[in-house]
Formats: structure tokens, C-alpha cells, sequence
């Protein structure tokens, strides 16, 4: 049999980096990788489907899935996770504390992000902070005028208005025009120490141990995506993929522990990598849907009381059936 060509698109990273550089192959394909940012993936994704695997906002694809029309079937290779409390950046001179948002005006790239809904979600559960307590402004970080990639229909209670023509989120919290801004990326005016600028939380890493000590959730950002009519043909393709993502990620593993020269330009890296463990688990960075039951469900829940999904979905639901489970031997 003839491989397939398909085209793969991922961001670089050491989890994805041995199927960029070859060291893995998917089963029966022939890859031709594009390595691009997140923003550009997603963006022609869900626009056009452009890519027959990619990697997928999480967020977006639980938007298009709830509402029956996803053109990708997801894989839990879960290629991009974080935890979200150094992403909520604000005027410190307003804001001292968590429950200080509500009334407040809040800076969005788009409002369905991922790392914006898992914002809301701790901000909801940990602090009383609902969605409908805040004003969401939605703009360009440091470029005017960008758009929802897909577009969303929110319930009356959420509001949303688009920043100013002209304006930037950044230079919007700077000038004090808003409260704050949730942001994957670093806003210019925090990097640039901007006075009365700064995290919502002093000390965002101490924050995110706890969550992750009180609820086991990791964040999920990006799973990956095949699209539907190559997975409708190939029922195949699915777990191919998941198993070449798994490869890929035992190898980034692997190479990280390696003690004989540090793989990244960071001291203290084994320390680090023990320390995540220690608390985390050693796979810490879980792939695969049984592993991940509770971060997808919690997550689900939340894009759904934000009103991004039009009904509360099961974590199963995103997934093609032949990725529910993997072989072991």
C-alpha cells in the first residue's frame, strides 16, 4: 500500500520536534511538515481546514464539535498545556486582588481562547469571579482590529464590546483605558515594566501549585486535529497519529532527562524536571484520553456555563473512538 501524503501542521517544540525532523513517522503517511505559530495554525484551520493533521485550539474545536461541524476529529496529544495564572495581567494601581475584577473592563484577544476560558475558570472557582461580572473588550494584543476565528453567539449576560478602532489591548492598559488583560502571549507595556502594570497574582508559580495540588489539573491548551473526511476514509489515521505523538513526546522526554549536556539553554533543568515530577506525577505531561478525564471535563464545563458551546459536552465526544484507548503490552 501507498503512503499517504498529508500535510502536518505543528508549532516547534521538543515534543513535536522529532516528527519535524523525521525521527518519527505516522504509520502509512508520507509528512509534509510546516512548522508555524499557533495563531496562523488555528487561524487557517478553522477557516479553510487547510491542513490534513494539525494542531488545534482546544477551545475552537469544542466550539465547532458542540456545534456539529468540526471539519478535524481530535487526538489527545495534548501538544500544548499551561497553567494560566501568569496570563492575567493588571493595573495594580485598581486591582489588588482577584475579586477586585468584577465591574471591571477586561482586554481579550478573542473571547473563546483557551487559555481565556481556563482564566474564567479559576477566577470563577477559586474566587468567586463569574463572566458576567466583567466587561470583556476584545482587540489586538499589540496589532488593532483582530477578529473571533470563529465566530460565537454568547448568551445575553456575557459582555463583550470591541476595543476602540485604532487602539491595541496593550497600550489600552497602559493608558489605563481597561483593568487588565488575559493574554497567552506578554503584553508589550508588562515586558517594558510599564508602572501600575503587572501580574494579577504576585507570585503566579505559587498559585498554580496550589490549584494544581487542590484539583490534579494540568491545563489543556492544543490537542491535535485530523480532518474529518481523511479519518471518514482512513479510520486508521487516528491512532496512527496519537502513536506517533506519543513517540515523539517519550523521545522529547528522554532527551530532557539526559544529564550528560543540558538539551535547552536553562540551568537548573534536572531540578526542574524533578520538581515537576515530584509534584506532578512522572508523566506529568499526560497524553491520551484516560488520563485526562478530569482537566477535559472541567474544562467542557466551564466553555459551556461561558457560553462558548451550545451544550455540555463529554470529553469522549472530541476524540475519534479508535484514540479512547491505546494498545499496552
Amino acid at each position: 500500500m501507498a503512503k499517504l501524503e498529508l500535510s502536518v501542521a505543528v508549532g516547534d517544540y521538543d515534543r513535536t520536534r522529532p516528527l519535524i525532523d523525521g525521527g518519527v513517522q505516522i504509520d502509512g503517511v508520507r509528512s509534509i511538515v510546516m512548522k508555524l505559530s499557533p495563531e496562523e495554525i488555528f487561524f487557517r484551520a478553522f477557516r479553510h481546514a487547510e491542513f490534513d493533521i494539525c494542531e488545534l485550539s482546544l477551545s475552537s474545536s469544542a466550539v465547532k464539535t458542540a456545534g456539529g461541524d468540526c471539519p478535524y476529529v481530535g487526538v489527545p496529544a495534548f501538544v500544548s498545556r499551561a497553567f494560566r495564572h501568569t496570563s492575567i495581567y493588571v493595573r495594580k494601581d485598581r486591582i489588588r486582588r482577584p475579586e477586585d475584577l468584577k465591574g471591571s473592563k477586561v482586554g481579550v484577544g478573542e473571547y473563546q481562547l483557551t487559555a481565556n476560558v481556563w482564566a474564567r475558570a479559576l477566577l470563577a472557582d477559586d474566587h468567586g469571579v463569574a463572566p458576567s461580572d466583567v466587561v470583556w473588550v476584545r482587540g489586538g494584543l499589540e496589532e488593532p482590529g483582530r477578529p473571533e476565528k470563529i465566530a460565537v453567539e454568547l448568551p445575553p449576560a456575557i459582555r463583550l464590546e470591541a476595543a476602540p478602532a485604532g487602539e491595541t489591548l496593550s497600550r489600552m492598559l497602559a493608558a489605563g483605558q481597561i483593568d487588565g488583560i488575559i493574554s497567552p502571549r506578554v503584553p508589550s507595556c508588562h515586558e517594558d515594566g510599564r508602572s501600575n502594570v503587572g501580574w494579577l497574582f504576585d507570585d503566579p508559580t505559587a498559585a498554580a501549585r496550589d490549584y494544581f495540588k487542590r484539583t490534579g489539573i494540568f491545563p489543556i491548551m492544543h490537542l491535535v486535529g485530523v480532518r474529518r473526511p481523511l479519518s471518514e476514509r482512513h479510520p486508521w489515521l487516528p491512532a496512527a497519529v496519537l502513536k506517533a505523538f506519543m513517540q515523539a513526546k517519550a523521545m522529547a522526554v528522554a532527551q530532557l532527562a539526559d544529564t550528560s549536556a543540558a538539551k535547552v539553554m536553562l540551568p537548573f533543568v534536572e531540578e526542574q524536571l524533578k520538581g515537576a515530577r515530584d509534584l506532578m506525577g512522572e508523566d506529568y505531561w499526560s497524553y491520551g484520553l484516560a488520563a485526562n478525564t478530569n482537566a477535559l471535563g472541567t474544562f467542557l464545563r466551564h466553555h459551556h456555563i461561558q457560553g462558548l458551546s451550545s451544550r455540555l459536552m463529554a470529553p469522549h465526544e472530541l476524540f475519534h473512538p479508535a484514540t479512547h484507548e491505546t494498545v499496552k503490552v
